[in-house]
């Protein structure tokens, strides 16, 4: 039974129409040794980086509110980025900076019958979600067989809908690569009465990096510390225009982020550098040996620019997947999408030994 014809008369009236279709957001429940399904880094964090995190986080009085304007943090983004503080909007985690930006840009145009966001497909579940939990239609355009930006049905569904957000992971979650730098700046260019949100959250493992296109006046560039050995903090961030930031601000919650937790991402940018290349470094390597390791199984890994394959199955993917989490191993399987996505699973890069775990078990099922 849909969960519209379960609810009560009283809330049938006050709850928006959208929430009947959405699904919270659940991670899978139970005990797996390997958990390569959520896409954090492997736990390759030092004893004497979580001593410089133990320190910044006891140094906090516990009977006084945070900092409301988080301005040693922002300041820390800035010189880490090499922009201006009041470039950056700072939230916990990518998902509250997707909610700000959305709830502040939710209003009606002239003639307009929907507030419209576009996005592709597949890509990182929040867009969507955030966006039909505040009643906003959803457009996703697919991506090509490559996995890259089909530049001409963005363009058109950009000219039909108008939308006021478009929101392009690069590199894209689940696909793992980098969009082509000039399909993302025909989007963009196309989108001249759009904010165009360029999602770097693994842009730590990629190659390229985007801020450059912050030169167009409709872009924003997100990014993350939750990638790169520090999702416990949940800490992402936004820089864009000083204008645009000064008014989305106004719809963020004065005490969004513990003191502890600012302290703890002010220190992981200031003092943490070199532990951030270090887990870099270790994942790429790992990275390249996994890929060499499924293609021997019979696999067939997309180049990834993130901390993640997008592994195209010999089989159905739920087999796979069903095979490896009976054997204590968790991976993250998109077959219930149906289509091109049937064969599909997304494995992050563990540590060695849980990779090493990962393809034994993959052996012992081909």
């Amino acid at each position: 039974m849909s969960a519209a014809r379960t609810r009560s008369p009283l809330l049938a009236s006050l709850l928006r129409p959208e929430l009947a279709e959405l699904t919270a957001y659940e991670p899978l429940a139970g005990s797996y040794p390997v958990r390569l399904d959520a896409n954090e880094a492997p736990a390759l964090v030092s004893d004497e980086a979580r001593s410089v995190l133990a320190r910044a986080m006891a140094a906090c009085e516990p009977t006084r509110y945070p900092d409301a304007r988080m301005v040693a943090l922002r300041e820390a983004i800035a010189d880490h980025m090499g922009v201006r503080a009041e470039q950056v909007l700072a939230g916990c985690g990518s998902d509250e900076v997707i909610a700000l930006l959305l709830t502040a840009l939710d209003h009606a145009r002239p003639g307009e019958r929907h507030k419209t966001i576009l996005t592709t497909t597949p890509t990182f579940v929040m867009y969507r979600l955030t966006a039909r939990a505040r009643g906003m239609q959803v457009i996703e355009v697919p991506l090509d067989r490559a996995w890259d930006l089909d530049v001409g049905s963005m363009r058109r569904a950009i000219e039909m809908m108008r939308p006021r957000v478009i929101f392009i992971a690069t590199p894209n979650n689940p696909t793992g690569n980098l969009a082509s730098l000039d399909r993302l700046e025909a989007v963009i260019e196309a989108a001249s009465e759009s904010l165009v949100v360029v999602d770097e959250a693994y842009v730590d493992y990629a190659p390229r990096a985007q801020l450059a296109l912050l030169a167009h006046p409709n872009v924003v560039v997100m990014r993350t510390l939750s990638k790169i050995g520090f999702a416990a903090l949940r800490v992402g961030w936004l820089v864009g225009s000083e204008e645009l930031v000064r008014e989305v601000d106004k719809v963020r919650q004065p005490f969004n982020m513990a003191a502890p937790i600012q302290a703890a991402a002010v220190a992981v940018l200031r003092d943490l550098g070199p532990e951030l290349g270090r887990i870099r470094d270790a994942v790429l390597a790992e990275r390249a040996r996994v890929a060499a390791g499924l293609t021997s199984l019979g696999f067939d890994p997309t180049p990834s620019d993130a901390n993640f394959l997008w592994v195209a199955c010999p089989r159905p993917a739920d087999e796979v997947a069903h095979h490896l989490a009976s054997r204590g191993v968790l991976v993250k399987s998109f077959h219930a999408r149906g289509g091109r996505l049937l064969r599909q699973v997304r494995i992050t890069i563990g540590a060695p030994h849980e990779n090493d775990r990962l393809l034994e078990e993959l052996a012992a099922c081909t």
